[in-house]
């Protein structure tokens, strides 16, 4: 048995922002996943830290974007049917989220960490040597219509200017401009100069791990389902061997409710899945940004792998076998956007997002157990929030001032 400060179970970007955050300040971190660093949900997203986000993404309330998606042929959504009886309470409380005054709440209470986001990934990039994987060319959201574009980002923009974030909007032969291999599919478009991406969100995460483990950190291959109490102690197996701790963080994404339901937790958790694809460019055709394709739910971003296609939301079981249907509907229209060549891999990957109907993670302790402390469901921001949520969870954990307002993520506002 091996005595630790704090354990943190879950190893993507949310859990090992969070051991950093905790070994910064003197803590004696283990952390624990069954597989190795940066493989499941931290591997296959777009790979953007978005200065943007303080819009969520919301149910339609018109008419006719409801239609669309009902007869299930959108692109930027797929569900399966058998899959909605099950998932329909958790999209009656995201509409009830999606109201005017619901939407400003989560700007005001997003932004405050959002304006931090790319600053806390440059402390643990300059820090694990991960500075080669970053850019600081902001990312591109493009609309086909103007009808579309004006109706979709009038609030965003109206936040955007109150916040005091960077935006410019583009006409067609601006966007051709800025990204000349671009067809010329889109009336308008907004670049977002303050976003950063990256070329490789997983390794991003694994050379964060590295710097945990070379300022001395434990990471182990165990079972996170191990996690028990003995002698006002939390206990969890890792490779033949047990870590103990007073402290636990529970950073599992999509698989936190596992743990936590039989514990008597009842969080309105989702799994919004998603798939990704690499392919070569057609001859020297070439992408200096992310671009995202509004009406088709996709993101285009230039990876080491290659050119990563991700995919819009799918709702099923988090465990179902994959149904990359978004994919093959998406690619005429990518190919009809930008000169893609041969695909690199043989099938789609998918991953899961773990997602509230307020669109913000829980970051704090769990009310009812000592010790016990959250850190999920981050939804479509997961790479983007993983260091700072890491840095505002050590410092609830450690009780230093919280650098912004812990109380919108408590898990105490699903009581």
């Amino acid at each position: 048995m091996e005595r630790f400060d704090a354990i943190v179970l879950g190893a993507g970007i949310v859990g090992v922002s969070a051991a950093l955050n905790l070994q910064k300040r003197n803590r004696n971190v283990v952390l624990i996943d069954r597989r190795d660093p940066g493989e499941a949900t931290s591997y296959g997203n777009a790979g953007v830290i978005e200065r943007d986000g303080f819009y969520p993404i919301v149910f339609p309330r018109q008419f006719g974007a409801l239609w669309k998606y009902g007869r299930n042929d959108e692109t930027a959504l797929h569900y399966n049917r058998r899959f909605l009886p099950k998932i329909a309470p958790w999209l009656l409380k995201l509409r009830a989220e999606s109201s005017p005054r619901a939407i400003d709440a989560y700007a005001e209470a997003m932004n405050p960490i959002l304006a931090h986001a790319a600053s806390e990934h440059g402390v643990l990039a300059g820090k694990g040597r991960a500075v080669e994987f970053f850019r600081g060319t902001g990312w591109l959201k493009g609309y086909r219509s103007i009808a579309r574009f004006e109706a979709d980002t009038k609030m965003q923009l109206a936040l955007a200017k109150r916040f005091g974030v960077r935006y410019e909007i583009l006409d067609n032969h601006e966007i051709t401009d800025l990204e000349p291999d671009l067809a010329p599919v889109f009336a308008r478009a907004v670049f977002w100069p303050d976003t950063v991406s990256v070329a490789s969100p997983g390794g991003v995460v694994k050379a964060y791990a590295r710097l945990f483990e070379a300022m001395g950190g434990t990471f182990a291959h165990g079972d996170a389902m191990s996690l028990r109490r003995e002698n006002d102690l939390w206990v969890v197996d890792m490779d033949g061997r047990k870590a103990t701790a007073p402290d636990v963080v529970v950073a599992l994404g999509p698989w936190a409710m596992d743990l936590l339901k039989p514990l008597g937790y009842r969080y309105p958790l989702a799994v919004k899945r998603g798939y990704h694809l690499h392919f070569k460019p057609r001859g020297d055709a070439a992408l200096e940004r992310p671009v995202v394709d509004v009406a088709h739910g996709y993101a285009l971003t230039p990876m080491r792998q290659g050119y990563r296609i991700t995919s819009g939301i799918e709702f099923d079981a988090r465990d179902a076998p994959p149904t990359p249907v978004q994919i093959a509907k998406i690619l005429p229209q990518v190919k009809a956007l930008f000169p893609l060549g041969e695909q690199i891999e043989e099938e789609p990957w998918m991953g899961s997002r773990p997602c509230f109907p307020d669109s913000m993670p829980i970051v704090g302790p769990a009310p009812r157990h000592p010790g016990l402390w959250l850190n999920f469901g981050h939804g479509h921001l997961g790479f983007t929030l993983g260091p700072a949520t890491g840095r505002l969870l050590a410092e609830l954990i450690t009780r230093e001032m919280p650098f912004v307002d812990p109380a919108p993520f408590s898990a105490t506002r699903f009581s």
